[in-house]
């Protein structure tokens, strides 16, 4: 499973008042009875197990376990996750796939391949990068407390208990790093550089000011007035007295010791057993069995082919000039861009309106979860990419966000609007993520599983379905559309140039400058976190590419009985998925379209 994944900057205490899920509860989850018996015992043991190693991870799904904790990330805790990912391997492979139907037989195939990428990826020291500019335990403390319920006085005192462990969080943090150093497994120094301007905005002066007060700041639903005061002066204590304290001297650690001791280098293959780890993760990120160097020639053709879409479009507007000529104009002509934030925001809630009234003619199925769009917090905006999707949870009666980045608005144009906006929200990851979460009789791992390829494949795939949706009719949104194909195409070229190819940074920011109307500082941004967190900015395009293969390849053969809206339910309904695993499927479903037989793939 690629929960996994979620680890990288999370912590966490041992669990209060509840059995712990290890090495002998998988043992028996499959000591006994039929086949599918014991592999829905598995399932169950082994979402409980993840909820209870994973408790932000919980709290972002919206589920109670581990509310008052964090992960645990001690050395002693990653060395025994490693050996029960492999007896949870052996316990599960007790289980006679030839017994299963179908639909089990999708879930264990999934499970069996997560483990084993796992048990591959556990040679890797991953666990020792904690931190990077774009996240770490400062900005977890940041934003954890945002995503949990806080109507009830229980509540309440599980993010007091959570804020008070914070300081221990830290702590282990500081241990990852430091082991990382002697193993010379670190990041970029120079990214590493803009660490202490993000503490700065987190560690305060004015405590109310500080953005892990916020959510106690916010405290409504059931409790009394009485309650709200007294959870706001703990919460003014623990920060001003505990957690304060433990950032400024993890700050001083990074800045004194840790910093001075980073990789100059950007390649992965400067680190240890690097050519290896960076093949493993194109692989866990694209889902398939690519080469980067197969994957960059993939990119130098879609680059080239999509370069020449968008000469199309400037002849239309009848632009006297080269691309980069055209480029410029659009980064600078002031036509382009607010000067106001909140008409920014506005203009991003416009579209998603317009994008609601159109989904019903492109699905059956859409998701009850609400969704809105807000600004991205200033803490980290400056760092940050043009937007986030932040998933919500109808348990806890929270909506999925479209978070907009609203720092330096002569880098938020007007003509990328459109495409960004069905990325993020409908119909892209909020309608992909929420449709997951709310497919009924699916285990609960299935329902929330982020295979990158699906994941942000669909989201790039929905920013092309605009024009089925009325959107792009503007040139200069069209533009804007096929330059954001564009950027994801260049990353193809310029995430293998770096990681396999050795190519300098500079040489990659000239790269994507040269076929993409992106700003230097914006473009800087996306270059340092392909440099960061190598691999999975391939996953976009990848799964763009099967998506649309696979709808060309159902319309062909289905004729008059392709239905888009059918295709589309059709990708979602089963979670997030491998790419091959997704081709299995689409091709069950047109045979059975087709003859009203189940593919033999199926079963």
């Amino acid at each position: 499973m690629r929960f996994t994944l979620v680890l990288l900057c999370l912590v966490f205490t041992s669990a209060a008042n509840a059995a712990p899920v290890d090495c002998n509860s998988f043992s028996k989850s499959t000591a006994t009875g039929n086949a599918p018996q014991r592999l829905k015992r598995y399932i169950q043991t082994e979402w409980t197990y993840f909820m209870q190693e994973s408790p932000e991870w919980a709290t972002t799904l919206g589920h109670p376990e581990g509310a008052d904790r964090w992960t645990d990330r001690s050395i002693r805790a990653l060395e025994r996750r490693e050996k029960e990912t492999k007896c949870r391997l052996a316990a599960l492979k007790k289980v006679n796939r030839t017994q299963l139907n179908g639909p089990d037989r999708i879930n264990f195939d999934l499970l069996i391949e997560g483990l084993e990428l796992d048990i591959e990826g556990d040679q890797f020291p991953g666990d020792f990068l904690a931190i990077s500019h774009l996240g770490g335990a400062h900005s977890s403390v940041a934003d954890t407390f945002g995503q949990m319920p806080a109507t009830k006085w229980k509540d309440v005192n599980n993010m007091l208990a959570r804020l008070e462990k914070a300081p221990q969080m830290i702590a282990q943090n500081e241990t990852l790093l430091r082991e990382g150093m002697k193993r010379k497994v670190m990041p970029v120094k120079m990214f590493l550089k803009k660490l202490p301007a993000q503490f700065d905005r987190i560690v305060t002066a004015k405590v109310e000011d500080s953005p892990i007060y916020k959510a106690f700041a916010e405290l409504k639903g059931e409790l009394t007035p009485e309650q709200i005061a007294q959870a706001q002066a703990r919460a003014k204590e623990l920060i001003t007295t505990k957690v304060n304290p433990a950032l400024v001297n993890f700050r001083a650690f990074l800045e004194k010791e840790y910093i001075p001791a980073a990789r100059e280098g950007i390649a992965w293959t400067e680190m240890p057993n690097g050519k290896e780890w960076y093949k493993h993760m194109v692989r866990r990120h694209t889902t398939t069995t690519r080469t980067p160097e197969e994957i960059h020639e993939v990119g130098l053709k879609e680059v080239a082919r999509i370069g020449e879409e968008m000469k199309k479009v400037r002849e239309q507007v009848k632009f006297k000039g080269d691309a980069a000529a055209f480029n410029k104009f659009l980064l600078t002509d002031k036509q382009f861009y607010y000067t106001d934030k909140e008409a920014l925001l506005a203009g991003y809630r416009d579209i998603a309106k317009r994008a609601d009234a159109e989904m019903a003619k492109q699905f059956k199925t859409i998701p009850r979860l609400p969704y809105g769009v807000r600004e991205m917090p200033e803490y980290k905006a400056k760092d940050a990419p043009t937007a986030y999707y932040i998933g919500g949870s109808l348990e806890t009666g929270r909506a999925g966000f479209f978070e907009a980045n609203t720092y330096d608005l002569k880098a938020r144009p007007k003509w990328g609007m459109e495409a960004l906006t069905l990325h993020e929200a409908a119909p892209g990851h909020h309608t992909q993520i929420a449709v997951a979460q709310e497919l009924p009789e699916m285990p609960e791992f299935r329902k929330h599983e982020h295979y990158t390829a699906f994941v942000e494949g669909w989201a790039l795939y929905a920013e092309r379905l605009g024009e089925d949706m009325g959107f792009y009719k503007d040139p200069y949104s069209k533009y804007g559309q096929l330059s954001y194909e564009m950027w994801r195409a260049v990353r193809l070229v310029v995430d293998t140039g770096m990681h396999q190819f050795g190519w300098s940074r500079d040489k990659a920011i000239d790269y994507m400058m040269a076929n993409l109307p992106k700003s230097r500082l914006e473009t800087e941004v996306e270059i340092d976190r392909y440099i960061t967190w190598p691999g999975q900015a391939l996953a976009y395009k990848v799964g763009e590419m099967k998506i649309r293969e696979l709808r060309s390849r159902a319309k062909a053969e289905l004729g008059e009985k392709f239905d888009v809206r059918e295709f589309h339910d059709e990708v979602l309904k089963n979670g997030a998925l491998p790419l091959d695993v997704l081709d299995k499927s689409i091709e069950g479903w047109m045979l059975k379209k087709k003859t009203g037989k189940i593919s033999k793939t199926q079963t």
